[in-house]
């Protein structure tokens, strides 16, 4: 007897320890209610954003919890345009309905472009399509919101409020997440796949992956109301000095105005720098039908601003977990393209789930997942080169070969046909191609060459031509470094590329 209770007391000392060495006593039935938990939850999903909304809806039948920071409607300035290739990724989730009627969702059919008194318009080429799909433009907050509340109705879905703190990781393995609750309380979650997706100010990626965070600039950002926009159901691109301008509808009455400033810092708005900023800088730069509602939206004051972030996808596979959307991988908000990246993770993220049957062998499942990352290039890598690469030809320069390469890209866009048809079908996320992009950038080189070369080439306009084709590499090349060569235009010479799922 005395042998027997030795050994059992010695069994269940080993039984309560925990990855460190330390023993956890299991007081009021925590212990217990932690490994049942374990055994309870499929995945642990950190972050209920557009990411983390959009996938907690794709459970699949897997039993999902879902750790959101503030679960009651964000109110952010971007986010809230969602090009017609991402609306498609939402049908594809069953999601439409999110993006409808329902929060004041507006049809967005193309852009205006506006450059020097000159305007262009470009239409999205969605006549294969049928009448329903186009561009949604909405309040961002609503549109998460309304995921969430569908995420809710789902039985295998739990929504907790509680912020994220530490990932747990027992060797090398991560285990699930540490948090607090809503009342504070330090609590843990156990499952066999954990996926990060909280957003641009993830405080867990770097566990998951070597990220370089570069800050171009700042929206800010102004509501103006009860106006009409020129063109209607259209984004407007206005190319001002020193950066674009934007104007999109965001309900039935409000539209969006973001001024882009280059740089980390935007002039005072309690000091009414900001206000000054605007009323004397970008107000002459407006469309003359938006200059007085854009006055008043000033005057209100109600002026809002954000960093805008650029992280190329750099990921550390990591059994146990994997990162997504704004956490794993941003590009200048210029072209809008963030949220159809994301849509288009989450629909190959869980077609590559949806045939395994267990996720608890972690280091098969991460080298299964290693195809994730390579599968996801064309579409990622294109809309975020576009973005970063407009970003620097749309904004003034002192450099003459930058200003051709602006005049050339509104001039070549303007010609219509292919030359807009073209780049507006990658813009748009429909024909997300990454040669289709190297070619139309360099054709609005080539074509801006060509406006040097009329009516006579002098010296000077040839040299001027020559800088044009060297401005034009060093804008997209870098980018595309950034992004990988092999994986963006080869990806299937990339071996991950045929990763098949775990046989078991």
């Amino acid at each position: 007897m005395i042998i027997s209770s030795t050994f059992s007391a010695k069994k269940k000392v080993e039984d309560l320890k925990s990855n460190n060495g330390f023993v956890r006593m299991p007081q009021n039935g925590a212990f217990r209610q932690e490994m049942e938990e374990e055994k309870s939850t499929d995945v642990v999903l950190v972050g209920a954003g557009v990411a983390g909304a959009a996938l907690s809806c794709q459970g699949e039948g897997r039993r999902v919890h879902v750790i959101e920071r503030d679960l009651s409607e964000p109110d952010r300035i971007v986010g809230e345009l969602l090009q017609p290739g991402g609306y498609l990724k939402l049908i594809e989730l069953g999601l439409e309905d999110c993006a409808n009627e329902s929060i004041d969702a507006q049809k967005v059919f193309g852009y205006a472009l506006y450059k020097d008194g000159k305007d262009t318009k470009l239409s999205y080429p969605l006549e294969q399509y049928n009448s329903d799909v186009a561009g949604r433009s909405f309040h961002n907050g609503r549109f998460i919101q309304r995921m969430r509340e569908k995420a809710a109705t789902l039985s295998n879905v739990k929504l907790e409020q509680g912020s994220v703190t530490t990932l747990i990781k027992e060797k090398g393995i991560v285990k699930g997440v540490i948090y607090k609750n809503k009342a504070g309380e330090e609590m843990r979650t156990y499952a066999p796949l954990t996926i990060v997706c909280d957003g641009c100010f993830s405080n867990l990626r770097k566990s998951l992956s070597a990220p370089k965070v570069e800050s171009p600039s700042c929206f800010v950002g102004l509501v103006l109301e009860n106006c009409d926009l020129p063109h209607a159901n259209h984004g407007h691109v206005i190319l001002g000095d020193p950066s674009p301008i934007l104007f999109y509808p965001i309900s039935s009455t409000e539209i969006r105005c973001l001024v882009d400033v280059p740089g980390t810092k935007v002039p005072s708005v309690a000091s009414g720098e900001m206000a000054n900023y605007l009323k004397t800088v970008v107000a002459p730069q407006v469309p003359p039908q938006l200059y007085n509602a854009f006055m008043v939206a000033v005057e209100k004051g109600n002026i809002r601003s954000m960093q805008n972030k650029s992280m190329a996808a750099n990921p550390v596979p990591t059994p146990g977990a994997i990162l997504l959307g704004d956490s794993f991988n941003m590009r200048h908000p210029l072209t809008g393209g963030g949220m159809t990246v994301a849509l288009s993770d989450i629909v190959l993220l869980r077609d590559l789930l949806r045939p395994l049957r267990d996720l608890n062998d972690a280091p098969a499942l991460c080298n299964y997942l290693e195809s994730f990352y390579s599968l996801r290039k064309p579409v990622s890598s294109t809309i975020n080169t576009l973005a970063c690469a407009l970003y620097k030809v749309f904004c003034a320069s002192p450099d003459p070969a930058r200003q051709e390469m602006c005049e050339a890209c509104f001039g070549y866009l303007s010609l219509g046909g292919i030359c807009s048809y073209g780049p507006v079908s990658v813009l748009s996320g429909l024909n997300p191609r990454p040669l289709h992009l190297f070619l139309h950038f360099f054709a609005v080189a080539i074509y801006g060459v060509g406006r040097l070369m009329l009516p006579f080439p002098s010296p000077q306009r040839r040299w001027l031509g020559f800088r044009l084709i060297l401005s034009a590499s060093g804008i997209i090349f870098p980018i595309i470094k950034g992004e990988g060569v092999r994986q963006m235009f080869f990806p299937a010479t990339v071996p991950a590329y045929y990763r098949s799922p775990p046989v078991h």
